[in-house]
């Protein structure tokens, strides 16, 4: 079996990009996203891309990165408020914006992953959301056509993998990596720690390696996306 680990993230990009290319990256926040595969994309110097991800970044970090270069085209998230960029792009008319609640991508992704073309559901009747989609009554009550999403490449993060692929995430870094990854076309991982095959207790890991086909270990900024601190308590 051909390894899967890769020396670093533009290796592991090898011959996967493309102009006009669908992307998933995980991550909520800036809590569990693959920076290492996000610069390295960047640096690819790929275009017109769609991105799915719950939000993106900040400016100047994580997918903000793309959004300052305008390598992204499109973005598919449920939330826009931490990036300025990112909110003077689509409200300059520069970038599409396709809104989702956020359980309803978690389930886009996460239905794409498991072969669910779409699925019916109660968020988002009545609002603008709801506009376009088919609406279908069940037990008396309103429902909307989703669809699920896939990529391309998904771009995850995990804290710990095997040889294999199989990956543990580190508490919410979990996040939205998991789903993205099984809904990937190609899936790249970035951890931070890579172990032999077998040395993982079954019962521990969060996705198989199954869903994962290249493999990095990367270095992290880890960077805190809004630090809130109190004032120091006079003695």
């Amino acid at each position: 079996m051909a390894s899967k680990v890769y020396k670093n993230a533009t290796e592991a990009l090898a011959g996967l990009t493309f102009d006009g290319m669908t992307v998933m990256c995980g991550g909520f926040g800036l809590c569990g996203i693959p920076e290492n595969l996000i610069a390295a994309l960047r640096d690819s110097g790929v275009k017109e891309i769609t991105a799915i991800s719950n939000n993106a970044g900040v400016d100047g970090f994580g997918l903000g990165l793309l959004l300052e270069t305008r390598q992204i085209r499109k973005m598919i998230s449920s939330y826009v408020g931490e990036n300025k960029e990112f909110e003077r792009q689509y409200l300059s008319g520069e970038l599409e914006l396709e809104f989702n609640p956020q359980g309803t991508l978690a389930e886009r992704c996460r239905a794409g992953g498991a072969g669910i073309p779409g699925f019916y559901t109660k968020t988002g009747v009545g609002t603008l959301v709801a506009e376009g989609k088919e609406h279908r009554e069940f037990g008396g009550e309103t429902y909307i056509l989703e669809t699920g999403l896939v990529a391309d490449v998904s771009l995850v993060k995990a804290e710990k993998a095997d040889t294999q692929g199989n990956l543990i995430f580190n508490k919410t870094a979990r996040n939205f990596n998991p789903n993205m990854a099984m809904a990937g076309r190609v899936t790249i991982a970035e951890v931070e720690e890579i172990v032999p095959a077998g040395d993982l207790d079954p019962d521990e890991i969060h996705l198989p390696g199954i869903f994962v086909q290249r493999l990095i270990k990367g270095s992290f900024e880890k960077r805190i996306e809004q630090r809130t601190v109190r004032k120091r308590e006079s003695i």
